[in-house]
């Protein structure tokens, strides 16, 4: 525990005297008065976005206008992942001149200096130059970001699935995830968003998990209206997200916490979803039967709660001979760690949760996000054997007001 804050103050420390090192050097050649501004501007800016960090859990963050909070909290990301990226290019450049200085001390020679790059400028020079330039696209960036928080992406999935009955063939399945109401400052680009779910004339769809960040009263009257308008002829179907329960705010007590959360059971009903709370229902189409399972969040990661029982959810499906089975569990951990071992028969399921950390790459030749230092399935299609698993992006956003690379997701699937 110890040890590991150690490595966090030295990683932070090193962080902020090589960006500030970059900053000095940028402005080295300024006129004095430009130069101090520019210095004491930038330590203003370092205060201002550790103060937000170090006391983000005591501001009432629904208290500040939606604009100024999306702002603030994009520039301090930008801010402290340009920082990372400086100390990243700093301390490599400062490494490599620690060898050279070895490498000659023990050859007990004299050479020239190592930063010479062919007559142009010194390579160290060049590192701090690009170590700014990256710090600042880290900024814009982020900043840019926010633009994409409600820039839908429809991704289209033809999946085959063994055993298939003739009349589920060309089923069209819609998957939204992490709709994260509370976060958003805009009905109508919501609206839109439901709209184009609409637009991919789905006949069922599903939502799997976290309605709201915290409380209940997240989805007012707009929203439920907005949501309520999801329709397909099989349904729409809905799970729990870990954020749903409330656990991460503080109850007068437990009586209250279990209110918040009856309210928000009682929103998906009034909306039309179908919330499957650890159990499955039967799918009839043209006489033949597939399988929808639906748990309550169950997580393999030790921070996140298990609610969800598969046992309760599964239990009675093996008597029926049911072919096909869909799982609805928030948590992708949940497939590997039980779904894959114990549930071989479960060809497909649906989850959320990863929100792609709303920040990475994202193109059909490579994705790379630090949400996969996380979790090993984080966003798209996973098959092992005949079982399939499909990550969610989510359709809202939580924390950070935006989306750099991994852009908000709804997902049709045809199923073959």
């Amino acid at each position: 525990m110890w040890i590991r804050l150690v490595i966090i103050i030295a990683i932070i420390g090193l962080a902020e005297y090589y960006s500030f090192v970059v900053v000095r050097s940028a402005t080295r050649n300024m006129a004095a008065v430009w130069r101090g501004s520019i210095l004491a501007v930038y330590i203003a800016l370092t205060l201002l976005s550790w103060l937000g960090l170090i006391l983000f859990r005591q501001i009432n963050w629904s208290a500040v206008p939606h604009l100024l909070r999306n702002w603030y909290i994009a520039f301090v990301l930008g801010f402290t992942v340009g920082k990372i990226l400086v100390l990243l290019v700093m301390l490599i450049d400062d490494i490599r001149r620690l060898v050279t200085w070895l490498t000659t001390a023990l050859a007990f020679r004299n050479t020239t200096s190592p930063d010479a790059v062919n007559g142009g400028i010194e390579r160290s020079v060049f590192l701090k130059r690009a170590a700014l330039v990256l710090g600042g696209l880290s900024l814009l960036g982020f900043t840019y970001g926010i633009r994409n928080r409600y820039n839908y992406r429809v991704r289209k999935i033809k999946l085959q699935l063994p055993g298939l009955p003739d009349s589920f063939k060309g089923l069209r399945m819609v998957q939204i995830s992490d709709i994260h109401t509370g976060s958003f400052d805009n009905h109508s680009a919501v609206a839109r968003g439901i709209q184009r779910v609409m637009d991919q004339k789905a006949d069922i769809i599903f939502f799997t998990g976290d309605l709201v960040n915290n409380h209940a009263d997240e989805v007012d009257a707009k929203y439920q209206e907005i949501y309520a308008r999801l329709r397909a002829p099989l349904g729409v179907f809905s799970t729990l997200g870990n954020h749903d329960y409330g656990d991460y705010v503080h109850w007068p007590s437990a009586e209250e916490k279990k209110a918040n959360l009856d309210r928000l059971k009682n929103t998906h009903a009034a909306m039309g979803w179908r919330l499957l709370m650890n159990e499955h229902v039967e799918l009839e189409r043209g006489g033949s039967k597939i399988a929808l399972i639906g748990i309550e969040n169950w997580s393999a990661k030790a921070n996140f709660p298990k609610y969800g029982d598969m046992a309760r959810a599964y239990h009675g499906l093996p008597e029926k001979n049911i072919p096909v089975k869909i799982l609805l569990s928030h948590d992708p951990s949940h497939w590997h760690a039980q779904v894959l071992p114990e549930y071989k028969d479960v060809q497909l399921t649906l989850s959320g949760h990863t929100h792609g950390m709303q920040f990475g790459i994202d193109t059909r030749w490579y994705k790379w996000s630090p949400v996969q230092y996380m979790y090993h399935e984080w966003a798209g299609l996973y098959t092992e054997g005949a079982q399939h698993l499909y990550v969610n992006r989510g359709f809202g956003f939580l924390g950070y007001p935006g989306r750099l690379g991994i852009l908000p997701e709804i997902t049709v699937f045809e199923l073959a």
